[in-house]
This record gives C-alpha cells, sequence and structure tokens, in this order.
C-alpha cells in the first residue's frame, strides 16, 4: 500500500526491503578517503575492453551479478531492473544488463538516477508488481568526457567549479523481505519524486550550481510534508553537488529555516580528496551517489553507525545538444528515505 503524505511526500506501508547490495569503482576513487569501503576495484580503465563504453557496460555487469550473489538470490528470481547511465539511448545499462534475462526498465534522472530507480524499484514491490527487483546505474570518466566535454587527448584546463566523473557503478536489489539473514532490515519507507528546477544557470562545469535549488526544493518539500526536521536523521546524503552545490544549498535552505549542516554529507565530496586528488569541486556522475550509497552509507547501516539517513541523488537534465545551444541547465533531485530496523 501506497499511502500520500502531503503534497510530494509517498509512504510505503510495507516497507521494500533491501536484500543485497554492491559497489565497483575505478583506480581514482579507490585512491579516495572511502577507498575500504567499496566491494570491488577494476584499476584499468578499459576493463579488459576494446572501449570505454564497454568498459561502463561491465562494470553494471559485476555490480548486478555482486548484488544478486548478496541477496542470495538467481537472476531468474528477479522480476525486474531499473537502471539507466549518462550516455546516449543509455547503452551502458542496456548493454551491460542484456545477458541476464530479467526484465528491464531504463531510467534516466542523470545523476539522480540512483534515487530514482530505487524509487521506482520500491513502487514496483510494495505494489505487487514484484517480489524481487534491482535498482542500479553506472558512470565512466573517461565515456562521459567523450560525450560531454573534449576527447582526452585535446587536454583541456578544467575550471575550478568543475567535478570529476566517477568511474563506477552501484547495484541494490530490494525485495518483500530479503532472504538473507546475515544482514540488518533496512527498508525503504518514504520517497519524494522532485521537481525539474531551473534558476537560469548555463555554465556545464558548474553543475553544483544548477543541481542546488533543486535538492533545496526537494528537501524543503519532504520536511513540509512529513513535519519531520533534520534532527530526527543521524545523516542527510545528498548526491554529487560537489564543494560549489554543498554550499549554495546550505544558503538556500537557511532561508527556508532549515539547518542541515551538522547532519549533511556530500557523495561528491566523499569519494575524493579534491586538494590531494585533484578534482577541483568534487566528484559527479550516475556512479558516484551510487557507490557511495552502496558501500559507505549502506555498511554503515549494516555495522550500526546510521539507523536512519536520507538519501538525496541531484542530477542535471541537460545534453551536448542543449549545451552546445545555449540553453539553461535544469536540475532534478530526488529523496529516499532509508531506516534500519
Amino acid at each position: 500500500m501506497i499511502n500520500r503524505i502531503g503534497q510530494y511526500t509517498i509512504e510505503f506501508e510495507n516497507q521494500p526491503e533491501i536484500c543485497g547490495y554492491a559497489s565497483i569503482v575505478g583506480k581514482k576513487e579507490s585512491e579516495g578517503p572511502i577507498k575500504e569501503w567499496f566491494d570491488k576495484i577494476v584499476y584499468d580503465s578499459h576493463s579488459g575492453k576494446d572501449t570505454w563504453e564497454q568498459a561502463e557496460s561491465d562494470l553494471q555487469k559485476q555490480a548486478l551479478d555482486m548484488a544478486l550473489g548478496k541477496a542470495k538470490i538467481k537472476s531468474n528470481d528477479c522480476n525486474m531492473v531499473f537502471s539507466g547511465d549518462l550516455l546516449n539511448q543509455c547503452i551502458s545499462s542496456g548493454f551491460g544488463l542484456r545477458d541476464f534475462g530479467i526484465p528491464f526498465l531504463g531510467q534516466y534522472g542523470a545523476c539522480s538516477t540512483m534515487a530514482q530507480s530505487l524509487i521506482m524499484a520500491s513502487v514496483m514491490i510494495e505494489s505487487g508488481a514484484a517480489r524481487y527487483a534491482g535498482a542500479m546505474t553506472s558512470s565512466h570518466f573517461c565515456s562521459a568526457e567523450r560525450q560531454y566535454r573534449f576527447p582526452l587527448e585535446y587536454g583541456g584546463q578544467r575550471t575550478p567549479t568543475a567535478q570529476w566523473t566517477v568511474t563506477g557503478s552501484g547495484s541494490i536489489i530490494l525485495g518483500e523481505k530479503s532472504p538473507n539473514p546475515d544482514t540488518r532490515c533496512k527498508v525503504i519507507k518514504r520517497a519524494v519524486i522532485g521537481k525539474i528546477t531551473d534558476l537560469g544557470v548555463t555554465d556545464a562545469n558548474n553543475m553544483g550550481a544548477a543541481m542546488a535549488p533543486a535538492a533545496c526544493e526537494t528537501i524543503k518539500s519532504f520536511f513540509l510534508d512529513t513535519g519531520a526536521s533534520p534532527d530526527d536523521y543521524d545523516a542527510i546524503f545528498t548526491g554529487d553537488l560537489g564543494a560549489v552545490g554543498t554550499k549554495l544549498l546550505h544558503e538556500l535552505l537557511e532561508k527556508e529555516n532549515i539547518d542541515i549542516r551538522n547532519k549533511h554529507k556530500d557523495c561528491g565530496l566523499m569519494i575524493f580528496d579534491n586538494k590531494q586528488q585533484d578534482t577541483h569541486a568534487g566528484g559527479s556522475g550516475c556512479g558516484c551517489s551510487a557507490s557511495v550509497l552502496c558501500s559507505y552509507i549502506l555498511k554503515n547501516m549494516d555495522s550500526g553507525n546510521y539507523n536512519k539517513i536520507l538519501f538525496i541523488a541531484t542530477g542535471a537534465l541537460m545534453s551536448p545538444t542543449s549545451c552546445q545551444q545555449g540553453e539553461s541547465i535544469p536540475s532534478i533531485a530526488h529523496l529516499v528515505e532509508i531506516e534500519g530496523i
């Protein structure tokens, strides 16, 4: 049963359970502050494949395979999988998951795709349309640079506000009830589907500024709908706002009398050491918040360090064509409340 709370929040009465999860990242991510939390590291940017796009597909393939194994179910037990990525026509997802034989629904929410996929999978579980459903996404530094910016051989100068696309993938298997007794029960409790927000930012090298207003709108909507406050949560994680977007988010929320500073962590600032690794404003890409969620966050929930968290993945809904045409960057942020019980 799905209930509506206020104008934007949905509540899952039966609360879909996280049955298994997995993360896989590249070499640069393995050198960051949370390197010990990832399940697997791929040191070869080509992952033994011919192209970076094939390598990204392989990240999704491995992540889903590991998540299914942890959930103790087989691919034919999974009724559907939701996934997307940053590449045209979501080819990383389509090609990466084609051999599993699982019904597939492609998603595009830019860097918010992990939260979007989690919400879609939760709705399917809660409605009875699926017993088990997968939610996942990926990104790859080299494939994203080729599509959105310049060929790597060009050696273009990056601006201080630019973020570094994470090479990584995160995968979660949701179910009515987990068949795996080895991990702590973690459930999806509530969610907010975000509104498209556009304050006219046009700089594709400053996505944090474009996405911060969307994160503000979604967080504000959740607290207004539910009557909850930041103090009710052990931590509030945003997707890849980076250094610029994080500062702006705090300022925007404080204008709404909401202070999350003591609870807030941004996945784009957690995955890299900006100064030591020269990532400028931090990490970005679909795989950023996904790999952090499916490693550091959920493993800390398993150990009891976190009991109740908010996960808000943010996305810049631009394309190479829209940027070339001088369009502003519409953005989105989806929220998922996860609780250990």
